[in-house]
């Protein structure tokens, strides 16, 4: 689960699934988002009906009633979202190997040239104050372990 900072709310695994299809399709109409979840997953209508509720009650969609449908569009950015996750894990980890995975999530990752010629930019603008070493946050008084 993550938990978004701003909403302090949470998106399970099933809402991200319902997020995608929103941040993709927006608006959407749920009668478009079961189909595509359906095509996807293995869930009922009343099953994604329910994430849809849920994703509403917790802030995170809008929605408007057109005729006979509902629409959908996402209160929330999913750059934003995903880099909230993104650091909520993070910040689990030790400081001191947190570059080792970020060098890994790049190896592993689809990433276009556009982005990859701004990660280097950024990373030649941050390696002017990087220090030697980071230490390690696991234990204190232990910087140099791990």
């Amino acid at each position: 689960m993550v938990k978004l900072q701003e909403n302090k709310s949470t998106i399970s695994d099933s809402e991200w699934e319902v997020m995608r299809i929103i941040w993709t399709l927006e608006p959407v109409s749920s009668t478009k988002i079961i189909q595509e979840l359906q095509a996807k997953k293995d869930w009922s209508e009343s099953t994604i009906k329910t994430l849809l509720r849920r994703l509403v009650k917790k802030d995170l969609l809008h929605t408007t009633k057109e005729g006979r449908h509902f629409i959908y569009s996402a209160n929330v950015n999913q750059t934003q979202v995903m880099t909230e996750a993104a650091e909520e894990l993070l910040n689990r980890m030790c400081d001191m190997h947190k570059g080792e995975v970020l060098l890994q999530l790049i190896a592993n990752s689809p990433i276009s040239k556009s982005d990859l010629s701004k990660i280097k930019g950024f990373i030649d603008t941050k390696e002017k104050d990087a220090p030697d070493m980071v230490p390690c946050n696991c234990l204190p008084g232990n910087e140099k372990m791990c």
